[in-house]
């Protein structure tokens, strides 16, 4: 019996440490002296270092030469296709508009719903040319400007929206370039002051104090 009883304990001893919880056990009084050499120590509430849980780099990995901020170039895509959407849906509003207006002593019938269609795609249509022309003629131009300067401000966006100005409203003589390159200017002006206003007020606080 005895024999069979310490074949028992043996059996059990051996599975027991096999899974980790026989063998040679030690409390966290005889732990608590050995020096952990090169580590931290751990959170009590996480078992992860808390090293790792402090991000003081980029999440990204950008590839080498990269900026951290999209170009003009990458910009002008999205810039063009907004400007198109943008004049397709502000021109189908104005043909459907124009449309109700022209045709507002009509009953409605066939003749009138294809006048009110054809008045909506054909405004929707010169609005998105018009504003993806000056969208393409800025991003072309706003490129070029910051390849030859080789810096990104808002005098090359100013630049940009004047030369854009200018080309568009070549046609109309010496009077509409320089109407086009004013409205260029301004246009751009307003834009390039809206996006530094806080900065420029923050400048203004710190002046006054």
């Amino acid at each position: 019996m005895e024999g069979g009883g310490g074949s028992s304990n043996k059996t059990t001893g051996g599975l027991a440490g096999f899974f980790g919880a026989g063998g040679a056990g030690y409390s966290h009084a005889d732990l608590a002296g050995v020096p952990l050499t090169g580590m931290n120590p751990l959170s009590p509430y996480l078992n992860v270092d808390p090293r790792y849980l402090v991000q003081d780099t980029d999440e990204f990995i950008l590839p080498t030469g990269a900026n951290k901020t999209r170009g003009r170039f990458e910009l002008a895509f999205f810039t063009i296709g907004g400007c198109c959407m943008t004049g397709a849906a502000f021109g189908a509003m104005n043909g459907l508009r124009l449309g109700l207006k022209e045709t507002q002593n009509m009953a409605w019938s066939k003749p009138k719903n294809v006048q009110i269609l054809n008045m909506l795609t054909r405004q929707g249509a010169l609005w998105a040319n018009t504003l993806g022309s000056l969208a393409l003629l800025y991003s072309a131009f706003g490129v070029i400007i910051e390849k030859t300067r080789g810096a990104e401000d808002d005098l090359n966006t100013v630049a940009a929206g004047t030369m854009t100005g200018m080309l568009y409203k070549c046609t109309g003589g010496l009077r509409g370039v320089a109407r086009g390159g004013l409205a260029g200017l301004t246009f751009t002006s307003l834009y390039a002051l809206y996006n530094n206003w806080e900065h420029m007020k923050g400048s203004l606080i710190q002046q006054s104090l």
